[in-house]
Formats: structure tokens, C-alpha cells, sequence
């Protein structure tokens, strides 16, 4: 079976896709992954044929801008970009199709992968890889700062859901899309992220059921099989990081997320968190210039180490609540302080308070002071340290992308 994988995003949203692509590939089929050339080396690494969409530098440059940490002006730039980027992928994407024999994988703004089942016929199946992309009247997602509970009634919740998607969702998304659906001769679509969307023949819902509970009013065609956890882990540490960790007690770690080019203030109060506390700390930025020009003893900066490899050795770790960086964290065992900015990191952090191994500190009001003063409790209380043992011991043998990769041949091969 000819299998075509397409991925848009940073680290967290392309990384698991090309777990899945290197899945099928090992199983003998074609697999071609459509991505932004910035993921060649992690391809090559995975053993999958890569198809670049855009230059390495071209996706630094839409990482730089900081409105991507911004939770309204982020959708805006991203739906900007999507102008540029559907041609371009559903134009790759159909090129590669072979009638009769072929399955299209896209993420959640991959949109061309869904549109190609539109145009070729292509049989598709969209990941989820948080359970914020899936909506419900039941157990909403949070989506904005303010958490819409049990107690609102279900009626309520689809009227808002129904004014989210004509007056914001629409408007942002559906915008680029439809246009470029005009230019195919297709007629608009409403409902972008719902009706349409999830109007795929699988849609993988990548996270565990005692992550996020399947909810009565998701899609019948969802099939939940767990945190992907795949980060191409080494096990061998670049020898500075590693006389660091053995100098010393466990420090705490600080990521803003690689999608993240506006966290100086971030890292600055991180470290003025560690001094506070009488903590070491490593600082997790590809941008050196995200941090300080000076670091006091017991503060490392590491511009990228897989997290499988670093997250066990952690006392506690600070970062935005990207689902990828918050499962790794709960296979790890390792409390989290958890600063979400926008996209589901708002959601991904209620679910794990819910778990009992984190705590949450929203970006205007992380300081030094607060930082350092949630940090304490989280490192020493034993609870919070069984619960992050028990989800940990829940995520010793992940097999989410094997249980994918059988569920997707299981339903497509026979076609062939």
C-alpha cells in the first residue's frame, strides 16, 4: 500500500507523524512524508522518504514571529500562512497519489490531506494528537483561560460551539481554505474543525482514555490508542550535560516549546526562580538569545536534548503544556509546573492537574517568586510523587503507534 503522511507544525506536531510513517515503512509499505524541509535530518533518522515543502529557513521565520504564542493573534498568523502552504501540499500530496492503493495521513492543520479525499477519492485518516481538537457538549476542552466545566448545560455549550465556528473558526480558518477550494471548483465548507474535518474515514485519537475519557458525542469513527511518545531518543548525552547532571542533585527543567522565539522574560524569571529556591536548573531554547548573557553557577543552557533522555533526571519540569511535552513528562514520573500559552497547552494543563502531578502558573503572572514557591511542594510531596509514579508505570510500554499502524491496515489494506 502506497501510504502518504502529511505533517504541518513544529516538533510536537511532526514528530509523531513520522513515527507512524517510519511504522509503516518498516512494514514494508511506500511511505512518503510531506513536510517542511526543516524535518529532513529527524526523516533520514527515522528511515522515511521525505517530500519538502518549504525550506528549513522558511519555517524558523514563521517560528520567529512572536504572535505564535499569542492566543488570538497565533490562529491569525497561522491561517495566514495556510494560504501559501494548501497549494502547495494538496498540489504534492495529489501528485503522489496512486489510484486504487493509496491512503492519505494528515495532522489536524494539514487540511490538503483531508482535501484530498474531496478531489482523488483518497481514503484518510486525520491524527488528533490532543484531545482539545475534539470537541464536545459533554466534557468540553478548555480552550481560553476560563474552564467550561460540568456544570454548563450541553445546550449552552453547542449554541457556543456553533458561535465559535461562524464567527471565529470560520472566518480564520475556513477563510484560507475555501478559497483555495473555489480555485478547485468545490463548494466552501462550514464548520472547518468539526463537520468537515473529522468527516475522515479514521480519525486517531493519539492519548490514552484516562488522559481524556471518550466522550458520547465524538465521531463514531474516533479510535483512541495512546501517547505516541516518540522523540528519537539516544540515550547518550553530549558530555556537558551529562558532568552536569552527575555534579549535583537533579535540577529542574525550563522550556517555552520549540515553537516559542518571544521567551526571554520566560527564561530570565526561571533563573531568578532557581537562585530563589536554591535549585539547579537547565534551560531546554533553540534560540540562545532567548537566554541570559550571563547564567550563575548551577544553570545550563542545552539548545535541544530528546526529552525520553533527559526528563528522568529531572527534580521537576517547567514548560508550556504541548501535548507532546506534557506526555513525556508523565511517562518520565516527573512533576510539571505547567505555563500554557495557547492551542491546547490550556487544556493539556487541566488534565494533568487532574491527574495530580502538576500545578498550573499562566504566563502574566510567572515571576521568580510564584515560580519558585509552587516548585517547592511539587519536588517534595510524596502524593504528588506516587501519582506521577502510577501514570509513569501506566506509560512503561507504549504501543500507540504500533495499535495505529494495525488499525489503518486493518481498515484500508483489503481496498487495495
Amino acid at each position: 500500500m502506497k501510504i502518504l503522511v502529511a505533517a504541518a507544525g513544529s516538533h510536537g506536531d511532526v514528530l509523531p507523524l513520522i513515527a507512524l510513517a517510519a511504522e509503516f515503512a518498516v512494514r514494508g509499505h511506500e511511505v512518503v512524508l510531506h513536510a517542511s524541509g526543516y524535518f529532513a535530518p529527524q526523516a533520514a533518522a527515522a528511515g522515511v522518504a521525505l517530500r519538502a515543502l518549504g525550506t528549513p529557513q522558511e519555517h524558523v521565520e514563521l517560528l520567529q514571529d512572536p504572535d505564535l504564542t499569542h492566543p488570538v493573534r497565533a490562529h491569525r498568523r497561522i491561517a495566514a500562512a495556510l494560504d501559501e502552504f494548501l497549494p502547495r501540499l494538496h498540489e504534492s500530496l495529489s501528485a503522489g497519489v496512486d489510484p486504487g492503493r493509496t491512503v492519505v495521513i494528515g495532522s489536524v492543520l494539514a487540511f490538503p490531506a483531508r482535501l484530498l479525499r474531496d478531489t482523488r477519492g483518497v481514503p484518510c485518516v486525520i491524527v488528533h494528537l490532543a484531545p482539545a481538537t475534539l470537541r464536545s457538549c459533554f466534557e468540553s476542552p478548555r480552550i481560553t483561560r476560563l474552564d467550561p466545566g460540568p456544570w454548563l448545560p450541553r445546550a449552552l455549550k453547542a449554541l457556543a460551539w456553533r458561535a465559535l465556528d461562524r464567527w471565529v473558526i470560520d472566518p480564520v480558518y475556513g477563510a484560507p481554505l475555501n478559497r483555495y477550494r473555489r480555485s478547485l471548483g468545490l463548494a466552501p465548507v462550514r464548520s472547518v474543525f468539526d463537520h468537515w474535518l473529522n468527516g475522515a474515514d479514521l480519525l486517531l485519537a493519539l492519548f490514552p482514555d484516562w488522559f481524556a475519557a471518550p466522550q458520547p458525542d465524538w465521531p463514531a469513527t474516533v479510535l483512541q490508542t495512546g501517547f505516541p511518545l516518540y522523540d528519537q531518543a539516544t540515550q547518550v548525552l553530549a558530555p556537558p550535560l551529562r558532568e552536569f547532571l552527575e555534579a549535583g542533585e537533579p535540577p529542574i527543567g525550563f522550556t517555552a516549546g520549540t515553537a516559542t522565539a518571544s521567551a526571554s522574560e520566560f527564561y530570565t524569571a526561571s533563573v531568578a526562580a532557581c537562585v530563589r529556591a536554591g535549585r539547579r536548573g537547565i534551560l531546554l531554547a533553540h534560540r540562545p538569545e532567548q537566554i541570559p548573557h550571563t547564567l550563575p553557577p548551577g544553570i545550563l543552557h542545552v539548545p535541544y536534548v530528546p526529552f525520553s533522555d533527559l526528563l528522568p533526571r529531572l527534580a521537576a519540569f517547567v514548560h508550556h503544556g504541548g501535548i507532546g511535552t506534557t506526555s513525556q513528562a508523565l511517562r518520565a514520573g516527573v512533576p510539571q509546573l505547567i505555563r500554557p500559552m495557547a492551542y491546547d497547552q490550556l487544556d493539556n494543563s487541566r488534565r494533568a492537574q487532574r491527574l495530580g502531578v502538576a500545578r498550573e502558573l499562566l504566563p502574566a503572572r510567572y515571576e521568580a517568586r510564584r515560580a519558585a514557591r509552587l516548585l517547592e511542594p511539587l519536588i517534595h510531596d510524596p502524593s504528588v510523587r506516587e501519582r506521577c509514579r502510577h501514570w509513569a508505570a501506566r506509560l512503561a510500554r507504549p504501543d500507540a503507534v504500533r495499535r495505529s499502524c494495525d488499525r489503518v491496515l486493518a481498515q484500508f489494506l483489503t481496498r487495495e
